[in-house]
């Protein structure tokens, strides 16, 4: 009912794969020309387009360069901005030319009449990774939609059809080693979930939804990644690696001050629920129980405070259930959710469900410098924080800043990461801090640490260079059982190496027209198991292998061991 009486601003959200217009956010904000709170993401387009219309009317604080880019990215969220692009047309409105248009460079089809608009661009791209190993080609093609209507509903679909091939890789390895990313591997490539396909792997991702909006917020039902703390690399709350997943979203933000945020999501357990299956009858008329997944929900808020202006406080809890349906209470989108397990379930004596607190400050009161932390608590007690106590709280914190350099178009960006042994992780396998086997949390997932340093150069408009060092390591392997779990939190963290991986990277991106990237990258990287497995049997609670086991766990075939590995590619769209 209050919608008709506030002033309008749709929440299409912009994809956090389009990486240059996040960079360029990120890098306007360092020097102070705008605000952004960079801790919730993916923007909305509309936030975006405000924010870079606040920047066109500082441009005297930006370089030629920035200046470019500026103008640059105005085209692509022309729309926003309630006119149409201009950009090279096959046909235009024969009326005033700012009602529609029809364009091959850059593709799209674009409608606006005010109260209506609309968009749609293909989706075309691929690209081929090449080592000793041979090479791993991918492909993708689809479309993104876009529209508002009557000036407070917002709808977007992306559709995706991908694909990995394998055919020519060689020493060894198969179609399916191909499929660069799965679950258990320690890398961040995007989740998914793979189709049955002989020549390597075949997967579609679809991400879309409705959301109504006002000046104030937007309450809306879609299926999308979600990535919540600060950080350029991969953050310790909600990193947005895994697939997306559908969810009930609120965004509310009454006073220039104070930000509340709010998801409730459908996961997937990937753990049979064997009271729930269907039977299936074959030919010879014998029966197969096909039993159906574990439900899954999470439930999360991350309020946001601004105390003074580029100083942003956020604070916020989730929970992991897995009743037989959702429940009412975490639709409260400010509740302390871990209160509310607690009273419907230790009354019963029951095994309470996961929930998890989280901060982040981040400040941009030092120009052209972002300063940043998060934390990520995943169970905690004062009693442990005592030198006397051997147990450690599982818990993840990162660091991390950022500094952009106008003068020689420079950029540097550090981050440091370490997760405790069990963070992350759940006695029960349905209530881990995953959805389709992937952590929801940091890729490296518990009892691991992680240093990245990135520096990059953008000479001109379009194009950037960056070479980036990864040192990635993880830790002694613990299984969470509630009968030893005393034992493992006080065994030494960051102790014993399983695992390790580091790399450096180049990677030389050119943006042709907005949303068409061109890219060549090189990298060296030495990914390594160690061998465990004498400690086999001497507990339970730890998983030592050798260290051929660990590398097929975390490591994709074609990465293992030393390697230099050469990528190029394209894309329209995201």
């Amino acid at each position: 009912m209050s919608l008709p009486l506030c002033l309008f601003a749709q929440d299409i959200p912009q994809s956090m794969s389009y990486t240059r217009i996040y960079d360029f956010m990120d890098e306007l904000a360092n020097q102070g020309v705008i605000e952004v709170n960079s801790a919730i993401r993916p923007y909305s387009r509309e936030f975006i387009a405000k924010k870079l219309t606040e920047a066109k009317e500082k441009d005297s604080l930006l370089n030629n360069r920035m200046r470019g880019d500026l103008e640059f990215f105005l085209q692509d969220y022309a729309i926003e901005r309630d006119t149409l692009p201009n950009n090279t047309r096959i046909h235009k409105s024969a009326k005033d030319g700012k009602t529609w248009d029809v364009s091959l460079w850059q593709p799209a089809f674009q409608y606006n009449n005010g109260t209506f608009k609309f968009r749609v661009t293909p989706l075309l791209g691929g690209n081929v990774k090449v080592n000793t190993n041979g090479p791993v080609m991918q492909r993708w093609w689809g479309a993104d939609i876009q529209a508002t209507l009557w000036n407070h509903v917002s709808l977007f679909a992306n559709l995706r059809d991908q694909a990995y091939y394998g055919k020519f890789l060689k020493n060894g390895l198969q179609n399916a080693d191909a499929r660069l990313s799965t679950g258990p591997y320690l890398n961040l490539l995007p989740g998914v979930e793979y189709k049955e396909a002989e020549y390597g792997g075949d997967y579609s991702d679809m991400r879309g939804g409705i959301k109504f909006y006002c000046k104030y917020g937007s309450i809306g039902v879609v299926k999308d990644n979600v990535t919540w703390g600060e950080s350029q690399h991969s953050s310790n709350i909600l990193s947005g690696r895994g697939p997306s997943f559908p969810m009930l979203t609120l965004s509310f933000k009454p006073v220039r001050w104070i930000e509340l945020n709010y998801i409730h999501g459908w996961l997937v357990s990937n753990v049979y629920d064997k009271s729930r299956y269907y039977m299936e009858v074959n030919a010879a008329g014998d029966t197969t129980a096909q039993y159906r997944p574990h439900n899954k929900y999470i439930a999360a808020n991350m309020l946001t405070i601004t105390p003074i202006k580029k100083l942003n406080i956020s604070i916020g809890n989730s929970i992991i259930y897995g009743e037989s349906a959702p429940m009412l209470a975490y639709f409260i989108p400010f509740a302390y959710y871990k209160a509310l397990d607690h009273l419907q379930t230790k009354g019963l004596n029951a095994q309470n469900q996961n929930s998890q607190i989280f901060a982040t400050i981040s400040t941009r009161n030092i120009k052209n410098l972002h300063l940043y932390a998060s934390i990520y608590i995943d169970e905690f007690k004062f009693d442990r924080i005592k030198s006397s106590n051997d147990e450690a709280n599982p818990i993840s914190y990162q660091v991390g800043a950022s500094y952009s350099e106008p003068h020689t178009n420079l950029y540097a960006n550090f981050e440091f990461t370490r997760s405790n042994i069990i963070c992350y992780k759940h006695s029960i396998d349905a209530l881990t801090f995953a959805s389709n086997s992937y952590c929801l949390g940091h890729y490296l997932g518990d009892n691991s640490q992680e240093i990245y340093f990135k520096l990059g150069y953008r000479p001109v408009r379009k194009l950037d260079l960056s070479l980036s060092y990864t040192n990635a390591r993880h830790f002694n392997d613990y299984v969470y059982q509630r009968k030893t779990v005393s034992t493992v939190i006080s065994q030494k963290p960051f102790n014993e190496l399983v695992w390790q991986n580091n790399s450096i990277a180049f990677k030389a991106l050119y943006e042709l027209i907005n949303n068409c990237y061109v890219y060549i990258g090189a990298e060296y990287n030495h990914a390594q198991g160690y061998d465990r497995s004498a400690k086999a049997s001497l507990n339970t609670y730890e998983n030592n292998l050798t260290a051929q086991q660990y590398l097929d766990m975390y490591t994709p075939k074609f990465y293992q061991g030393k390697n230099f590995t050469f990528e190029f590619g394209f894309n329209f769209g995201f």
